[in-house]
């Protein structure tokens, strides 16, 4: 559950965004957010740009690149993109495990790449950092979000085209600790490390 849908929110004016970077220019924060181009250009970093592997299906197997239809993705997550919000900012960290071998957790989930645009749940890198930049305190924003922009699977059985065995499921463990929900309900919080494992 997130605390705003997608249709609930207003769109975000040129007034808002230059309010924005007034806030975080005053606080000495980059105006890109979490290092981002302050220009609003998408980054080309090393990994260069997002790949769009015939627009993942959702059940396709790893590794999984950042999906190039990044507006309609982070829709269907009920997310938008605009200016990072500065109410919160925290970094759960990611780890996928298929059978018995890490995945790379794709960077630039999130971010549009043809604007620089970011939902407030993306990442940059592949090292499994997500970023999380919150419009409000106590906003809620969940593991399967993430995974939705991302354009795979996240189940109690499936992660993209990985399958748990008979009689297995997929595991998740978060500081060590066994999740026991829905993978994909899993709400996001700081100081997180979140390990999803199949096979």
């Amino acid at each position: 559950m997130v605390s705003m849908h997608a249709a609930d929110r207003k769109p975000r004016s040129a007034m808002h965004k230059l309010a924005v970077m007034a806030s975080c220019a005053s606080l000495g924060v980059p105006l890109g957010g979490c290092g981002g181009d302050p220009t609003g250009e998408a980054s080309t970093q090393a990994d260069g740009p997002a790949i769009a592997a015939g627009e993942l299906d959702g059940t396709s197997m790893p590794p999984w690149p950042a999906p190039s239809n990044v507006p309609d993705r982070v829709a269907d997550a009920e997310l938008d993109l605009g200016p990072m919000g500065m109410a919160e900012h925290y970094h759960p960290e990611l780890e996928i495990i298929v059978d018995g071998r890490e995945v790379p957790v794709a960077p630039n989930i999130g971010v549009d790449p043809a604007t620089g645009a970011m939902s407030a749940v993306h990442t940059h890198t592949p090292d499994g950092v997500v970023h999380v930049e919150a419009t409000e305190v106590g906003e809620i924003f969940t593991l399967g979000q993430l995974f939705t922009e991302w354009g795979v699977t996240l189940s109690a059985d499936q992660i993209g085209g990985a399958r748990a065995k008979a009689g297995e499921s997929v595991t998740v463990t978060v500081n060590g600790a066994p999740y026991n929900g829905p993978p994909a309900e899993l709400r996001l919080e700081p100081d997180q490390k979140i390990v999803v494992q199949v096979g």
